[in-house]
């Protein structure tokens, strides 16, 4: 079992954390708001510290899950940056949705500070945390992941290197490209059921079993259906991963038509007032006459 740190107790890390607990880890936590970092080492008997710096003192392994690039630069680098705690050989873990570019200026800072650095976004929303069901897709040196890999095993369902440092991130972008384009198709095809007058739960039974089949049909049809989104991935952060998604493909000089539009149709049900909907209610665009 490892001395452990976990950064941004958010939906995501405060089950995450739990998890590392639960398999007889030592965790440390840090929260911006401290009165999450609290509540949960009074849930799962771990401790909390003021800074990350403090969260990270003498931790083999610091994971972290924030908000964005400007958030994880904050809980890295200062003073009371984690990185001015972390000892000689400790392996710093990232599990947040960044930029490619801030995973390597972290990942060089680390260095210079002999400290390992594995990026590693996770997809499977916050039932995935909490059931500790989490796809995990990893960048970094093959022996910083080696190390860290069997300590993400208490929130992964699966866990793999794809490459050096950025690859995670690169991989996540991948997996919210192709997320965006299939809610939008799940989308417009309940939404043609429910206005054909067929029956929502035979239309997916059937369709489901063949090439139309998805993770999201199996889990986000009904309440799609019933026009329940106040759950999951928020459409706020959905925004801001794909903002990085089309960034990137721009500088590398890649085409995401599809995705690019998509991104527009999720601004349109912030203007309506989703912004911290799932990422499901892109339905909801349709049912709107503006839509």
């Amino acid at each position: 079992m490892a001395k452990t740190a976990f950064l941004g107790l958010g939906v995501m890390g405060f089950p995450m954390a739990g998890h590392l607990a639960a398999k007889g880890h030592e965790v440390t936590v840090f929260n911006r708001t401290d009165s999450k970092a609290r509540a949960w080492a009074e849930q799962h008997g771990g401790s909390h510290a003021p800074t990350p710096r403090e969260a990270a003192s003498g931790a083999e392994f610091v994971m972290a899950c924030v908000g964005n690039d400007d958030d994880l630069r904050a809980i890295c680098l200062g003073p009371d940056g984690a990185f001015a705690g972390m000892r000689d050989g400790s392996i710093f873990v990232d599990h947040t949705t960044v930029s490619a570019e801030v995973t390597r200026e972290l990942a060089a800072a680390a260095a210079e500070a002999g400290i390992g650095y594995v990026d590693a976004p996770v997809s499977g929303g916050q039932a995935g945390a909490e059931n500790g069901q989490l796809s995990v897709m990893c960048g970094g040196d093959p022996a910083h992941y080696d190390r860290a890999e069997p300590v993400m095993e208490a929130y992964a369902k699966i866990c793999r290197r794809l490459g050096d440092v950025g690859a995670g991130q690169m991989t996540k972008m991948c997996n919210q490209i192709a997320i965006a384009g299939l809610v939008q198709a799940l989308s417009e095809s309940l939404n043609f059921a429910q206005m054909a007058g067929l029956d929502i739960e035979k239309v997916v039974e059937v369709i489901s079993q063949g090439a139309a089949g998805s993770w999201q049909m199996q889990n986000r049809h009904q309440t799609m259906a019933r026009g329940e989104f106040d759950f999951g991935f928020a459409i706020d952060w959905m925004r801001k991963d794909l903002g990085i998604c089309l960034k990137t493909a721009d500088e590398m000089g890649a085409a995401l038509p599809v995705t690019a539009l998509v991104d527009q149709f999720y601004k349109d049900v912030q203007r309506m007032g989703g912004g911290r909907w799932d990422t499901s209610a892109l339905i909801a665009r349709l049912a709107d006459p503006k839509g």
